[in-house]
């Protein structure tokens, strides 16, 4: 009788089990990142001086890159730093001064300051850059704006860039509008749609393939992949990317919450729960309020400063919904749109720059649904899938 419970018991465990799996794949073999790699790329940088590109995220288990190469007797000349600085401390936009970095002595050039491009006189002697900075697919995301403006600059000066590839948490899908040329800026570089569903290794190589660097140049560009990673199985982020995705959840949503940084709303920046919530002085009528305060580290005066905004709370929000569907969420934006008091102020010009489009905001302001705004994104998304394709390093 014991036995038949226990069989019975054991087959209802391996069912649920294996319809978990089906939602979510578990990553069976250990996922060995492309820094953790060592073997395969320290007898490419024999006898050559190296710049990094880094951050917080660039670790090697729980030893900084910068310090495993040195500590392997790597050459290095630069720490170049991106958005958020070298320990990714920074507020969003904030500037980031060149320096020196307390621990190791090296020289720190800010790649988020006075300049976004290294310069001829920062490569000199430099043989080969190394990216490795953790990404989380969407386009407004600047650390792939700043992997094109370091592989322009390698191109012009003949210096080899090596990417050490991570994997991107929002891998899993591909949506929204194209970027169109006139709308290119630090925060959409390239024609690729809010979520691209590319590592940051592919991303590179895609970008050289394509000629999207300046008169279509190309560099010397090595990717270190990753092994046994599947872009569908969920991967926890060990470490925080910026100061404001500071969980999983904020990353799930950042694609579809981003959107409201061209808005007069607030994402929760200047709360511990930023791009977890929506809300608005105006919104009354809503049932979740929070008050954004400057927080050192992680938001200086943030939008509606010191105001009761009132929205709605998405940290218990069920990102099984965005990963079943694949696409970002765009019933928030129009819903919010349409509750706003006064429309004419609900956007602001910087919503064209994230959404890469001029067409969205008329779309909306046009009352269109959002299966007619989607159905507007599909010949872009098929065209970019293709070419995507042939970039792809994993399943």
């Amino acid at each position: 009788m014991h036995s038949r419970i226990k069989l019975v018991f054991l087959s209802v465990l391996l069912s649920t089990v294996f319809a978990c799996n089906a939602k979510h794949p578990i990553q069976t073999k250990k996922l060995q990142l492309g820094a953790e790699q060592t073997a395969v790329y320290l007898p490419l940088l024999k006898d050559k001086t190296v710049a990094l590109v880094v951050n917080q995220t660039s670790v090697i288990h729980s030893t900084h890159l910068v310090d495993s190469l040195l500590a392997l007797g790597v050459n290095i000349k630069y720490i170049f730093a991106p958005e958020h600085g070298f320990r990714g401390d920074a507020d969003a936009g904030e500037k980031i001064a060149n320096s020196i970095d307390d621990r190791t002595g090296l020289p720190l050039i800010s790649l988020y300051g006075s300049q976004r491009k290294p310069s001829a006189e920062n490569l000199k002697g430099v043989d080969i850059v190394i990216f490795d900075i953790q990404d989380v697919g969407a386009r407004f995301y600047t650390y792939i704006s700043t992997l094109h403006y370091v592989m322009e600059a390698c191109a012009e000066n003949k210096v080899e860039v090596m990417v050490f590839d991570r994997p991107n948490p929002n891998g899993f899908y591909v949506d929204g509008p194209i970027l169109e040329s006139n709308f290119k800026s630090f925060v959409g570089m390239h024609p690729v749609p809010i979520v691209h569903g590319l590592t940051v290794g592919e991303y590179a190589k895609m970008m050289n393939g394509e000629g999207w660097l300046e008169n279509k140049a190309t560099c010397s560009l090595s990717v270190i992949p990753m092994k046994n990673y599947n872009r569908d199985a969920e991967y926890i982020l060990p470490i925080k990317p910026s100061p404001n995705l500071p969980n999983q959840q904020s990353i799930y949503l950042y694609p579809s919450l981003c959107l409201f940084e061209g808005t007069v709303m607030s994402m929760g920046r200047g709360t511990y729960f930023p791009f977890q919530v929506l809300g608005h002085p105006d919104l009354k009528s809503q049932p979740f309020e929070f008050t954004p305060v400057s927080i050192v580290g992680m938001s200086k005066n943030p939008p509606h400063e010191n105001k009761i905004c009132f929205g709605i709370d998405l940290r218990g929000y069920e990102i099984e919904n965005i990963k079943t569907a694949k696409q970002i969420n765009l019933g928030w934006l129009i819903d919010f749109y349409r509750q706003f008091p006064e429309k004419e102020k609900f956007f602001i010009p910087f919503f064209e720059r994230l959404a890469g489009t001029a067409e969205l905001r008329k779309q909306i302001i046009a009352g269109k649904s959002e299966a007619e705004i989607r159905a507007s994104w599909q010949p872009g998304l098929v065209e970019f899938k293709s070419i995507r394709n042939k970039y792809l390093l994993y399943p």
